[in-house]
């Protein structure tokens, strides 16, 4: 697995990982959200999202998109099966606000001086849901956290449902073992903010919980991850989402160290 200088595409067998090249390359993501987040997971459109079957909003056309290929189905487009969207601190300028001020007081987060990386809308599509795809979507942000020099990314990551009470024992566990430091901690806005600490955290079984979060909750967590303080019912989403913060000088040396020695010292 190689990977050129400026990122490039990372590959493993017939699957790559690369950073979107073309609108036709960037609605093809639109469209696999369209098909799990709204088919899927059972999220609820609008008409101009119910009439095109694209998931888009305002903040497509000033992130990346980070695009797992599957070069066995053809390239570009008809190869998308997984994305993952980037949007760095200048494109969420372009727009006013990160997509996550939306549900979070991001205050603690913006008053740092270093490269900041919101991560989100990220998905699979059903038939490429490995271990190593989310590897490799994982090894594709690591090397473009070094290309443009990040020292926190961020985002939403979501649980399924919108009923806080029967993700009782996953909220508990994240609040009571993964709770940001106070400098750094994001909270859910007053109107929109759900308790996390929903039981006695010694009631829980804790492995047991680990094992069932979301991949994507998980993957975080493995990479140092914490968590902000209370999550946020997204009724369109059909999900209940929490606030999760990764420094970078946490990432473990498997998805970090690698790619060091392959990019240049200055980003881009």
């Amino acid at each position: 697995m190689e990977l050129d200088t400026g990122f490039g595409e990372l590959r493993s067998g017939s699957l790559g990982v690369r950073i979107a090249e073309s609108a036709v390359e960037v609605q093809a993501a639109q469209a696999l959200r369209w098909r799990v987040f709204y088919e899927e997971m059972g999220a609820h459109p609008d008409a101009t999202t119910a009439s095109t079957r694209l998931d888009a909003d305002a903040y497509d056309p000033v992130a990346d998109h980070l695009l797992v290929l599957d070069h066995d189905r053809g390239e570009g487009a008809r190869a998308v099966v997984g994305t993952y969207r980037l949007i760095r601190r200048p494109a969420a300028e372009q727009i006013g606000r990160f997509y996550s001020a939306s549900e979070y007081d991001l205050a603690p987060i913006l008053a740092l001086k270093g490269g900041l990386l919101e991560l989100g809308r990220s998905c699979v599509d059903e038939g490429y849901r490995t271990r190593g795809t989310l590897q490799l979507l994982w090894q594709g942000i690591a090397a473009y956290v070094f290309q443009h020099r990040i020292e926190l990314m961020f985002g939403c990551a979501s649980l399924p449902g919108t009923n806080p009470d029967l993700l009782a024992e996953p909220l508990t566990y994240l609040h009571a073992n993964h709770l940001a430091p106070p400098a750094l901690r994001p909270r859910a806005l007053p109107e929109l903010h759900v308790p996390m600490d929903r039981m006695d955290p010694a009631a829980i079984d804790a492995r047991r919980v680990l094992a069932d979060l979301p991949p994507l909750v998980k993957g975080y967590l493995r990479l140092g991850g914490f968590v902000g303080d209370g999550a946020v019912v997204d009724r369109q989403f059909n999900t209940t989402d929490v606030c999760v913060l990764v420094k970078t000088d946490q990432v473990t040396t498997k998805y970090y160290k690698h790619y060091e020695r392959r990019l240049g010292t200055q980003p881009e």
